[in-house]
C-alpha cells in the first residue's frame, strides 16, 4: 500500500502499482473534501471517473456525495458454478447457447425487451416503486430494462475453472433507470451545495446533507435500484442457465455470488461507507474480481484488511479511455487475444474499446490485492458476450 499526501492533512491510501497522475489527483480531490471522514482507499483497479475515482472506497460523516456512488446505481456481478464440466459443452454447443443468450438477454445501449417480463412482475410486486423512481416516470424504462445485459464493460461469460467445472458470470447493473436517477440526484446536490454556499474544488463532489429530504430521497432511490440491479442479474442468470440446460439437461447450481460494486451502506452511526468499483471483502465474503475479455477471472475470499475499509477491487480497471482505444488499437489484436474462445467476433471492430490491452493485466490487480482477497478459483473464458 502507498500512503498519498492529499493536503488539509488529508490522506489516499493506494494499493494501485499502475495509477496515472490524473487519478492520483482525482483521489487526493476527494479525500480534501469536508464531508469525508478518513483516508480515501484506492483499490488496483483504480482509474479515472465523474466527480470520484472509479475503484475507490469513501467514507462520509453525516452526508453523502452521489457521484462518489456512481451513475450505475448498484452495478455488480453474479457467477454461478454448475454441475457441468468442461467436456460437456463443445464448440458447436458453445455457439448455441451465445445464440440463445442474444435472443433472451437483449444488450445494447437502451435495449430493452419486447414485452413485459414475467420476473419484472414478480420483483415489481415485492419490491414498488420508491416516490423517487414514481415522480420520474421511469416504470416504462425500468419494466423493459429488467433483465438486459446493457453496454459498455458489461458482459455474461461461460468459463471453466481450474477442476474444469462450468461457470456462468454476468456483469451488470441497473440499466437506464439508474443512471436517470443517478444523475438527477448529482444535478440536486449541486443545486443545494450553491444555494448553501458551499465551496466546492469540483462541483460533482457536492452532497446531501443526512437528515435532509433530499438525503432521504436520495437513500431511498439508491436501495431500490441496488435491489432492482441485484434481482434483474438474478434473471439474466437464470436465462443463461436455461441456455445451458438445452445442451446438458437439468443440472444443479453449486454456488452462487452476487454482489454490488457501487453502492452506499451505513458504517456506524452518521457514518456512510460509498464503494465505487469496490466489492465487500469482509473476511471470507465471497467475490468477483473480472478481467477484461477473453482474460481470467477470479472467484475470490475476502481478508477484512480495516485499511481498505474491508474492500476490494471489482476488475482490471481502465489503462486506456475508449476514445484512445478506439483509435490506437488494432482489431487483429483484439482477434488474436479472443482465439480459441466464442464470441461476436463480426462485431470485433466496435468492441476494440473492450480489448484487454485497454485494460489493467487481471494479473497486475490480483498481485496488487493480495493483503485484501484470497483467490479460490480461476475462471478460463469459452463464451463471452457483450453489449456495445
Amino acid at each position: 500500500m502507498e500512503l498519498i499526501e492529499a493536503g488539509n492533512n488529508r490522506v489516499v491510501r493506494s494499493w494501485a502499482s499502475l495509477l496515472d497522475g490524473n487519478t492520483r489527483e482525482q483521489a487526493k480531490l476527494t479525500a480534501r473534501s469536508e464531508v469525508v471522514a478518513g483516508p480515501v482507499a484506492l483499490m488496483p483497479d483504480a482509474h479515472l471517473g465523474r466527480g470520484a475515482t472509479v475503484g475507490s472506497v469513501v467514507l462520509t460523516h453525516n452526508a453523502i456525495i452521489p457521484a462518489a456512488v456512481g451513475v450505475d446505481l448498484g452495478c455488480g456481478m453474479i457467477a454461478v458454478q454448475l454441475d457441468v464440466e468442461g467436456g460437456e459443452v463443445q464448440a458447436d454447443a458453445l455457439k448455441r447457447i451465445l445464440g440463445r443468450w442474444r435472443e433472451t438477454i437483449p444488450s445494447g445501449v437502451g435495449q430493452g425487451l419486447t414485452k413485459t417480463s414475467e420476473d419484472w412482475s414478480v420483483f415489481l410486486r415485492k419490491y414498488p416503486f420508491s416516490e423517487g423512481v414514481e415522480r420520474l416516470n421511469l416504470q416504462k424504462r425500468a419494466a423493459e430494462q429488467f433483465g438486459t445485459l446493457g453496454s459498455g464493460n458489461h458482459f455474461a461469460e461461460l468459463s471453466l475453472d481450474e477442476e474444469d467445472a462450468v461457470w456462468l458470470v454476468v456483469h451488470s447493473g441497473s440499466r437506464g433507470v439508474g443512471n436517470v436517477l443517478a444523475t438527477q440526484h448529482i444535478k440536486k446536490a449541486l443545486e443545494l451545495c450553491r444555494k448553501a454556499g458551499v465551496q466546492l474544488e469540483d462541483p460533482d463532489l457536492a452532497f446531501f446533507r443526512e437528515g435532509t429530504e433530499a438525503f432521504d430521497a436520495y437513500r431511498a432511490d439508491v436501495e431500490w435500484a441496488q435491489t432492482y440491479a441485484y434481482h434483474q442479474r438474478e434473471a439474466m442468470m437464470d436465462r443463461m442457465v436455461e441456455a445451458v440446460e438445452l445442451e446438458t439437461g437439468p443440472r444443479q447450481r453449486l454456488s452462487k455470488i452476487n454482489c454490488h460494486h457501487n453502492y452506499m451502506m451505513p458504517w456506524g452511526v452518521g457514518y456512510w461507507l460509498i464503494r465505487k468499483g469496490a466489492i465487500d471483502a469482509a473476511l471470507a465474503k465471497g467475490g468477483i474480481i473480472p478481467g477484461s475479455m477473453g482474460a481470467a477471472t477470479y472467484i475470490v475470499g475476502g481478508k477484512a484488511n480495516p485499511l481498505s475499509y474491508m474492500s476490494a477491487p471489482h476488475g482490471a480497471g481502465r489503462l486506456l479511455a475508449r476514445g484512445v482505444a478506439r483509435r490506437t488499437l488494432k482489431v487483429e489484436d483484439l482477434r488474436l487475444a479472443m482465439e480459441g474462445k466464442t464470441w461476436d467476433d463480426w462485431i470485433a471492430e466496435q468492441l476494440l474499446d473492450e480489448a484487454p490491452a485497454a485494460y489493467k493485466p487481471i494479473e497486475v490487480v490480483m498481485k496488487d490485492a493480495e493483503d485484501l482477497v484470497d483467490p479460490l478459483y480461476k475462471l478460463t473464458q469459452l463464451v463471452n458476450y457483450k453489449g456495445l
